[in-house]
């Protein structure tokens, strides 16, 4: 299987719709010329696990086993400003970021990551994490500006395979049983 493969929470249809109305005024707002993220492939990345072909099968059965372990209970994620990340040149990420409303998400990744550790992946738990939603790939950079708070509560994450769009292959609800 080619493609990339992570895990990630989405919003759900009525949040991603608000957030690609946002993105199509921002991006008129800002004169961008790039494309906007489909409304399907909104989501916040957790980790990846690109593990080499050869470690694939390996990493995605452990990783699936890991995510089936996690107890934690839904939480909501609250997004308030909107940045440019660095980038390549002419190819730099237009996000959403967030402040004190991201708090449960990071201890969740946390915990996610911790759980992956046990169960032998602790190669790709690293602790880099800046939650963000991607809105669209800009030919240059712009200020940080706040925004209305956009948010939504994570009941479930999913696991991702990224190759022309994306495809939802795994779900798991958050549960604290």
């Amino acid at each position: 299987m080619s493609g990339r493969l992570f895990f990630a929470v989405t919003p759900s249809i009525d949040v991603a719709g608000r957030i690609y109305r946002l993105a199509e005024v921002v991006k008129r707002a800002r004169q961008f010329d790039g494309s906007l993220t489909s409304i399907d492939r909104l989501h916040v990345t957790l980790f990846f696990l690109d593990g080499g072909s050869d470690a694939r099968e390996y990493v995605v059965r452990m990783a699936c086993e890991a995510a089936q372990e996690v107890r934690m209970s839904s939480f909501e994620v609250s997004f308030d400003r909107i940045a440019s990340f660095r980038g390549r040149p002419d190819h730099h990420p237009f996000v959403l970021l967030g402040g004190d409303g991201l708090k449960g998400l990071k201890l969740f990744r946390r915990t996610l990551g911790a759980q992956m550790a046990r169960n032998g992946l602790k190669r790709l738990v690293n602790s880099d994490f800046n939650p963000h939603v991607t809105l669209l790939y800009a030919e240059r950079e712009v200020e940080e500006h706040p925004i209305e708070p956009i948010f939504w509560m994570v009941d479930a994450f999913v696991l991702i395979h990224s190759m022309n769009g994306h495809t939802q292959l795994a779900r798991w609800p958050l549960r604290v049983e």
